[in-house]
């Protein structure tokens, strides 16, 4: 379908008596496009333009709304016939609706020589045997010709790669552009270590991505609030707190003992917010009123 600022572009071109006016012939010197609807890229050098084989026919075939942009095969004599005659009616538009009986008429054998002088009346520097190269450059006068036709809607859009630097380069990791062979670097994530009482590795960057973590997950202001917070507790006789089993040293019996209480107390406050979490639900939709002028119980 096309948009809707092509059609009314469309409509303004045409005449009194249903005919659409042709387009005029285009300039050997376009104006420039914006680069999500080119199909070439430029390379090193100033002004050196490289095609890029397989994505300049699809680019472009998807910029102008072509149905099938990634199975298009220019050899294929039949499909290309019709894409050109597709081109010229949705696209280019360059002759009358009354003169495009000849290029419409793709089996005919006298289609080549129709095909050659329209060649020649859009001023294609390119010959009917260079295939590839003039449909490329019929492409480039569709999309320019579609350009103009919605400037505005095309004006401000920026190449996919462009797009994405500035995410890529937030979202990488904040780590890998350090030299950690630099001395300084080793002298410092090593005082660090040091500090904080993390273990060495031969890998500096590992050393400093366990700082970070250690930063993040105990320096932060809520986990130092969190640590400051007193906590009250009873002694507890661990002699009296039978193990279940028996690892055959007194010290490991006694550690694993400790470990099951520690256990113990955070199922417990696990329990503790479930059965919070089940009064709230419970004040909602257990709490029915009694609205005596409508004679029903509920809300």
């Amino acid at each position: 379908m096309r948009p809707l600022a092509a059609t009314a572009a469309a409509l303004q071109r045409r005449p009194m008596g249903g005919r659409i006016a042709p387009r005029p012939s285009p300039p050997l010197l376009a104006p420039p496009l914006p680069p999500s609807l080119l199909g070439v890229a430029r390379g090193p050098e100033a002004g050196e333009v490289r095609s890029l084989p397989g994505v300049m026919f699809r680019r472009k075939l998807t910029a102008l709304d072509y149905h099938n942009p990634a199975g298009f095969n220019c050899r294929d004599e039949t499909e290309f016939r019709n894409f050109i005659v597709w081109l010229e009616d949705q696209k280019i538009r360059h002759y009358k609706i009354e003169d495009r009986g000849n290029l419409r008429n793709i089996h005919s054998d006298e289609w080549p020589k129709s095909f050659e002088k329209y060649l020649k009346d859009v001023n294609c520097p390119f010959k009917l045997e260079e295939r590839q190269e003039t449909v490329d450059w019929l492409l480039g006068l569709a999309v320019r010709l579609e350009y103009g036709d919605n400037a505005e809607k095309y004006k401000d859009s920026t190449p996919d790669g462009a797009k994405n630097t500035d995410n890529t380069g937030k979202s990488a990791e904040p780590l890998i552009n350090l030299d950690v062979n630099n001395p300084d670097f080793k002298a410092g994530v090593m005082a660090l270590a040091n500090l904080l009482q993390i273990q060495r590795h031969d890998d500096y960057l590992v050393m400093l991505k366990a700082i970070r973590i250690l930063v993040q997950e105990r320096l932060t202001q809520d986990a130092v609030a969190k640590a400051n917070q007193s906590k009250e507790g009873l002694p507890v006789a661990l002699e009296k707190h039978i193990l279940g089993f028996d690892t055959g040293d007194a010290v490991i019996n006694e550690a694993a003992q400790i470990l099951r209480l520690l256990h113990i107390e955070e199922l417990r406050e696990l329990q503790t917010k479930i059965n919070e979490a089940i009064v709230a639900v419970q004040a909602i939709i257990a709490d029915p009123k009694t609205d005596h002028r409508l004679g029903k119980v509920g809300r």
